[in-house]
């Protein structure tokens, strides 16, 4: 089971002395040791898990998204009342969890929650206890390879609120709606279903109960509401 601290360190950007990233950025170290003790095991995360570990071990920048076509990433799976949020990609216009690129300074777990704040507007927080890692993922994203941390976030029962040149596409999806709208990207169901389990207080790939009022999660189409 993955520490909710497990990922807690800051990003650096400084290459390696040797041996792969990890030699120069302690971070990278951290991310190994949280994707090599992550479960459950099913084919795909077990695929992901590989790639991972093979990918940190080439890479000297794994977090600089112009390092490299195959960079780290971070998102975040949000619970609420009202189920889960997912935003119109502008690009690949597909309904997707808020989350991209992890900045400089920042740890995967910032990352996902700075993106989720500017791309809905919801004051999203990590449950107690600290980060919460319930999935990831190997996917590509146009010319790029994406090596996705995905996180629990909670929010608030309100209505989205994209900042400015984001997609305006944001809204509440009951769990099961999510679902059918990405039912093709099994990476994402599955994120979604590990991070309801975990929300709901049934522990999950990161360990423990999320807490929190807002893991008093519907399951009904939060549309319009």
């Amino acid at each position: 089971m993955t520490p909710a601290c497990a990922i807690d360190a800051v990003v650096g950007t400084s290459g390696r002395a040797g041996g792969g990233a990890e030699a120069g950025n302690p971070a990278a170290s951290t991310i190994r040791r949280a994707v090599q003790t992550f479960g459950p095991s099913d084919e795909r995360t077990d695929a992901a898990k590989a790639r991972f570990l093979a990918e940190l071990d080439r890479l000297d920048r794994p977090f600089d998204r112009n390092a490299d076509p195959v960079h780290v990433t971070a998102s975040a799976i949000v619970a609420g009342r009202r189920g889960t949020v997912l935003h119109l990609h502008r690009l690949s216009q597909r309904w997707l969890q808020p989350g991209g690129h992890v900045d400089a300074g920042e740890t995967p777990e910032e990352a996902a929650r700075r993106e989720t704040i500017e791309e809905t507007g919801l004051a999203a927080e990590r449950p107690g206890g600290g980060p919460r890692l319930v999935h990831l993922d190997v996917h590509p994203a146009q010319d790029h390879l994406h090596l996705d941390l995905r996180y629990l976030l909670l929010a608030p029962d309100e209505d989205p609120a994209p900042g400015p040149g984001e997609s305006p596409h944001v809204r509440w999806y009951g769990w099961e709606e999510a679902e059918r709208v990405a039912a093709d990207d099994p990476g994402l169901v599955a994120a979604l279903r590990a991070a309801r389990a975990a929300a709901s207080g049934g522990g999950g790939p990161g360990g423990g109960s999320a807490g929190a009022p807002a893991t008093e999660i519907g399951s009904e189409d939060a549309h319009g509401r």
